[in-house]
């Protein structure tokens, strides 16, 4: 029987253990879960940080993420473990992608889904071919977060190297094989490409082709309950406590994040806000349709996630927190909690390019409403409600397809930062809002995946959650809150403030 206390001591853990690990997009994280889902022992975490410049370019080495990886195996798998460590559960920040050699080095650093030097391509592919047809059968737009796009803008930039690349491979793979000697790529995260089937779970044959690559060039695909296992004893000298254990495929960390919150169900939505954001709904199977500013990803034979992703959430506050003279807590809480004022300033969060629902991989950030009275805590409350409206976008289609989903559980690093966001987006979106209040809930779904193989059957601790936020409707059917200005703003005027955006016309009469 589980028991009610999240967090466990190792030596009281119930075997078997799964030793979770979380490539993000600040740091790589590690974490031992007992059969019942409960973090065991101590956790080990190795910052980094993406390499970014106003270009578009975002990229990581692969390299220096596989000797972190390294150093967070060296301070969980320790010797006395022997027996009882029984799988490694891996996710990573997804659409990433190396090409690499045929001895598995890389050629390429590692692309991460916020590199948007493809945007030329992603237009080029718009004039070349039906883009509802390929939403429909991959789940994803053209985008320049997903590969068809950047193998093309690699191809054109870089041919010399495009020509040398034996594969490509996601970062888990990558990993895995430095590790194993082996390496397939999870259906999530081959999913989360653009280049999957997502009604098939195979590769998709028209996209391959756009990309100028074979499947001789990618992994087989394998879903969660189906592990690997290294080539050799390679590993076992090392680290003698993983001898046996089940490696699993990589999945991606937006499917992590939602398991681990626990949504697992339609009736809930899981809500992430860390570096970047989204919001998803498990659902059961291939959804027959998917909402033209969503994507629905693959996560096996049996379920998929339906969502919407934010590219600027802890990102655009960072910036903000950065540029402006703010006051210090708790007066800046206060703020952001205050009666709505038509003096917030209206603010589209795109400092590095606009996913859901627009897709618009050419947009910037945009402020209008500025006046000189403008003080720097109204544009700051300007930022975290355009936050909070990018997400309602994502969930006035979300709902619509699963009109069952009456609850968010809300995880990531910038609610538990900035605790004001969950109120806003209880406003904006109309639905309660519970925080996730255990610590690295995506760890935790990693394992969670895990253990339906290695433990079928035994009961899991749940998830703690806090309070709900809640809100309640206007009688003008707008939304009372934080946020109830800028909801009018927008409803009267987004169409003069969006059209001076760098953005392809209409892309944003969705609001």
């Amino acid at each position: 029987m589980a028991r009610s206390i999240f967090q466990i001591e190792l030596a009281k853990a119930v075997d078997p253990l799964v030793l979770a690990i979380d490539i993000g997009s600040t740091a790589s994280r590690g974490s031992l879960y007992d059969a019942h889902a409960r973090p065991a022992g101590q956790r080990v975490k190795v910052a980094h940080a993406f390499t970014s410049r106003a270009d578009g370019t975002s990229t990581i080495d692969p390299d220096r993420v596989l000797a972190e990886v390294i150093e967070i195996i060296d301070g969980l798998a320790t010797k006395d473990l022997k027996g009882r460590l029984r799988g490694v559960a891996l996710d990573t920040f997804a659409s990433s992608v190396i090409g690499i050699d045929r001895q598995g080095l890389a050629l390429t650093p590692c692309y991460t889904y916020a590199d948007a030097r493809s945007g030329q391509q992603v237009d080029e592919l718009r004039r070349l071919v039906d883009e509802d047809a390929i939403h429909e059968r991959t789940g994803v737009r053209l985008h320049s977060s997903y590969l068809p796009a950047r193998l093309r803008w690699l191809s054109a930039t870089d041919p010399r190297t495009f020509d040398k690349v034996d594969r490509w491979v996601t970062l888990g793979e990558y990993l895995h094989l430095h590790l194993l000697g082996r390496t397939a790529v999870g259906t999530s995260a081959a999913s989360w490409s653009g280049l999957l089937d997502r009604r098939t779970g195979a590769w998709d044959p028209e996209m391959l082709s756009l990309c100028g690559i074979g499947t001789g060039q990618l992994s087989t695909v394998r879903d969660p309950d189906q592990p690997l296992e290294a080539a050799d004893n390679r590993l076992d000298a090392r680290w003698p406590a993983l001898k046996g254990a089940q490696w699993f495929a990589t999945i991606a960390d937006g499917l992590g994040a939602s398991v681990g919150a626990g949504a697992t169900d339609n009736r809930t939505i899981g809500a992430s806000a860390a570096t970047s954001g989204a919001l998803r709904v498990m659902v059961s199977g291939p959804l027959e349709q998917v909402p033209t500013g969503l994507w629905c990803y693959r996560v096996d034979r049996r379920r998929s996630l339906l969502g919407g992703a934010v590219n600027d959430v802890g990102r655009a506050l960072s910036w903000a927190a950065n540029t402006l003279a703010l006051p210090p807590e708790p007066a800046l809480g206060r703020a952001l909690l205050a009666e709505p004022s038509e003096e917030t300033p209206l603010v589209l969060p795109f400092f590095t390019g606009e996913r859901s629902t627009g897709w618009a991989s050419h947009a910037t950030a945009m402020m209008t409403g500025l006046h000189a009275a403008t003080d720097p805590v109204q544009l700051y409350r300007g930022v975290v409600e355009g936050i909070g409206l990018t997400y309602r976008r994502i969930a006035v289609q979300l709902v619509t397809h699963a009109p069952g989903a009456v609850r968010v559980l809300a995880q990531g690093r910038v609610t538990q930062d900035r605790p004001e966001l969950l109120q806003i987006l209880a406003d904006v979106m109309g639905r309660p809002v519970a925080p996730v209040t255990i610590k690295r809930a995506t760890l935790h779904g990693s394992a969670l995946l895990a253990l339906e193989m290695l433990a079928p059957g035994l009961e899991r601790t749940p998830p703690r959650h806090g309070p709900d936020r809640r809100t309640a409707p206007a009688a003008d059917g707008l939304l009372l809150g934080a946020a109830g200005a800028v909801l009018r703003t927008v409803r009267q005027g987004d169409r003069r403030a969006l059209v001076t955006c760098d953005v392809p016309a209409g892309t944003y009469e969705r609001w």
